[in-house]
């Protein structure tokens, strides 16, 4: 087996020329950083309610589970983007944009709203 045939996603190496790596590792540190923003996501789901933030449990759980639901989002964002671009850098595309960024701030601007609301009354 070639090294070629080892790489991992086929679907993405097989295709196209390498890069300059330089970019490839620029498009690896975006797929990191989408991960992280994914855990932070998570853990501040399970820290609202954890921490039994002090507004209604019904609305706390949706609060809890809406960041869970950005952070699978933002995972999946993570991995499909780092697949998109890194075709389009191997076929000297233009590089695509993102669809899942508008529906993680749509998701986040809903708990910042349920939060304030939730504190407030």
């Amino acid at each position: 087996m070639t090294s070629e045939e080892r790489r991992f996603p086929r679907s993405v190496y097989e295709h196209g020329e390498d890069p300059d790596p330089r970019f490839s590792l620029a498009n690896e540190r975006t797929f990191l950083a989408w991960v992280r923003t994914s855990l932070a996501f998570v853990a501040a789901g399970l820290a609202v309610e954890a921490l039994q933030l002090p507004v209604s449990s019904p609305l706390r759980l949706v609060i809890s589970l809406m960041l869970i639901l950005a952070g699978l989002a933002a995972a999946v964002q993570a991995w499909f983007g780092w697949t998109r671009t890194e075709r389009a850098m191997r076929h000297v595309g233009a590089l695509p944009s993102s669809g899942l960024k508008l529906p993680i701030v749509v998701i986040l601007g809903i708990v910042c709203v349920a939060v304030v609301l939730g504190l407030l009354v």
